[in-house]
């Protein structure tokens, strides 16, 4: 169905008069009733009675109108999620607790004009091919994990190191401590039921694991991080590890402590992953807003893979 057609049909429903319907769209008034007729014919209804007064809908036509009117407003929204200028920005933040949400919110409130969709893509692969294909215009990613070098069209920047903490519940052996050096975090069972193979935060740890003799354990099902909090608070032998700007909430009851680990400090690497030929003026302004309000990449008395670091 040619919207030309439909939009026609809804200007001189709306107007009563072809003559007015054609000065509305910049037309001549023959072209209108060119148009109205070869809808007419396309849907083998007559949509307008010709009066005195000028074109009075027909029951047929009256039935018709508000699924033309709904046909064009489809139409825009289709036009409008592809110009980019007006869409929202897509982003993918991995997860709606971690660091990448709490720099998303951050954006939002200092820019809080500009639309925003926020999506949750799980792997690495999903959001490089979600990022080349403009399903999405950026994603918060740990970059470039060991055999898995980003694309030459994807460009990407270190935006924020994030200090692991270790989370325990209140008979573990080391709640007490005011930190804990990464030394002192061997021979504990540190529980991780998250990490899944294959993903840029499986790698992160077992670099970290590698690293440091460290005893990890990513055995049983993974219910979230509520259940994982409800164990840990009820489990002396166990940690886990928990990003520093990782928002949690847990029962008062769990009395769960949240512990710095230095000597040195493991930090999780997050950067920014764009395409670079993608037009849409709001991820400059992203961009801009992330290099102005984050710490960037931290090196002294800090870790990282080797594959992470600063470039």
């Amino acid at each position: 169905m040619d919207l030309d057609t439909v939009r026609t049909f809804v200007a001189a429903a709306d107007a009563g008069r072809f003559q007015e319907a054609a000065a509305e769209l910049a037309v001549t008034q023959q072209a209108v009733s060119k148009r109205i007729a070869a809808l007419e014919r396309h849907l083998g209804v007559r949509l307008f009675t010709r009066t005195a007064r000028g074109a009075e809908l027909t029951i047929d036509g009256q039935a018709f109108l508000p699924h033309a009117r709904e046909l064009l407003r489809v139409a825009e929204r289709a036009v409008t999620s592809v110009r980019t200028g007006r869409r929202p920005l897509r982003v993918d933040i991995i997860a709606s607790r971690g660091a990448a949400s709490g720099l998303m919110r951050g954006f939002h409130r200092a820019y809080p004009e500009i639309d925003l969709d926020v999506v949750m893509l799980f792997d690495i692969e999903t959001a490089v091919a979600a990022v080349r294909s403009g399903t999405i215009d950026a994603s918060f990613r740990a970059v470039a994990a060991p055999g898995r070098p980003l694309p030459e069209d994807i460009e990407s920047v270190r935006v924020l190191d994030e200090p692991l903490q270790l989370l325990t519940g209140p008979a573990h052996a080391l709640a007490g401590a005011r930190s804990v050096t990464v030394e002192q975090l061997a021979g504990h069972r540190i529980w991780m039921p998250g990490i899944v193979p294959g993903t840029e935060w499986a790698a992160y740890y077992d670099d970290l694991v590698a690293e440091f003799g460290l005893t990890i354990e990513a055995t049983g099902p993974n219910f979230g991080s509520d259940a994982l909090l409800d164990t840990v608070a009820d489990t002396p032998a166990l940690a886990t590890f928990m990003g520093g700007q990782t928002r949690l909430v847990w029962p008062a009851g769990h009395g769960l402590r949240r512990i710095p680990v230095t000597d040195p400090t493991p930090v999780y690497p997050h950067s920014l992953l764009w395409h670079r030929d993608n037009p849409h003026p709001a991820l400059g302004t992203l961009r801009a807003h992330l290099a102005a309000t984050t710490a960037g990449p931290a090196v002294a008395g800090t870790w990282t893979p080797d594959w992470a670091l600063p470039h």
